[in-house]
């Protein structure tokens, strides 16, 4: 397992993250058991995944976590989660106390004393502001106890597709931010432009989340979407062939389009961590396979980004 620094945080965290949300959420959508759930956690140790990624909101993420990593030294991973309540609302109707009844409500669940990372959970630009004003100070609060370690943010990809909220962020207010989740991979490469740099200049961790979701996995949804990306003029209509158009990506170490996806997906210098979430062990090991030689053959790189690099939208 490769291991990189967090940013300003100083963590050492594996390259391969265990993420608990997505399809999966840990299991909970492929019903697994809990024995089952305590062993791909175990698993992940063994492959040397050291952070794992949860938030309030993915369903019983956070008490599977904690009962899986009973018994293992707390100083050997680190864990990430969320809060945010108000994700709809322009006003943001929550009190502060709200922030912090979550945060010992994820404790208790976690089995632990603190956090190393809390991220408000997927805010709209419009309510950052707002964020940052109304409960930040209790986040700082919150960290000044022993709560928490380090701070952030995470996107909302889906409705945020260009990194405003990102942007404003680490522009305005780098200085608040320890680590940014930010969706970064071969179809979705925008981050490159502006985020991804200013994270570096800032010392802000980046966990790259959703790098391999959705379209690229799916070869009947990859294919509808770069026929509407050449029938709208995104991508040229020559670029890749209709059937199977990123299977050129397929040959050398590389062996398969998922494959490549989490090699591109931690070839940019401002990637701390790479999120996978599974509920199966053989995939996990696959995905993480892929993870031990980061980066794509330099002319496939310089093709990826010239076909894809300007396009902003949910992939």
């Amino acid at each position: 397992m490769i291991y990189r620094t967090l940013g300003r945080t100083g963590l050492r965290v594996s390259l391969a993250s265990f993420g608990t949300g997505g399809p999966s959420n840990l299991g909970q959508a492929k019903g697994l058991s809990a024995s089952e759930q305590d062993a791909l956690i175990r698993r992940c140790l063994d492959l040397g995944i050291n952070l794992f990624d949860t938030s309030k909101s993915y369903g019983g993420s956070e008490m599977i976590l904690g009962r899986a990593l009973r018994g293992v030294p707390r100083e050997s991973y680190h864990l990430v989660t969320k809060w945010w309540g108000s994700q709809a609302a322009d006003v943001l109707p929550d009190e502060p106390a709200e922030l912090r009844a979550s945060v010992d409500r994820s404790l208790r669940r976690l089995r632990t004393d603190y956090v190393d990372v809390m991220l408000f959970h997927g805010p709209l630009p419009g309510q950052y502001g707002q964020m940052v004003e109304r409960y930040f100070p209790e986040m700082e609060r919150l960290r000044e106890e022993g709560k928490l370690r380090f701070t952030g943010f995470s996107e909302r990809f889906h409705a945020d597709p260009e990194h405003r909220l990102a942007k404003i962020a680490l522009s305005s207010d780098p200085g608040l931010w320890d680590v940014a989740m930010i969706k970064y991979g071969i179809l979705n490469q925008y981050a490159a432009r502006e985020v991804l740099p200013l994270a570096q200049e800032h010392g802000v961790g980046i966990m790259n989340m959703a790098a391999v979701r959705i379209k690229l996995p799916d070869p009947r949804l990859l294919e509808e979407l770069i026929a509407d990306w050449k029938a709208r003029g995104l991508t040229p209509a020559d670029g890749v062939p209709a059937k199977d158009p990123l299977g050129w990506l397929v040959r050398g170490e590389v062996d398969s389009v998922i494959s490549a996806a989490y090699k591109f997906a931690a070839d940019h210098p401002a990637i701390s961590t790479v999120l996978t979430g599974t509920s199966s062990v053989e995939h996990l090991a696959h995905n993480l396979a892929a993870l031990e030689r980061p980066g794509l053959p330099e002319a496939d790189t310089k093709r990826v980004v010239d076909l894809f690099s300007h396009i902003a939208e949910y992939a």
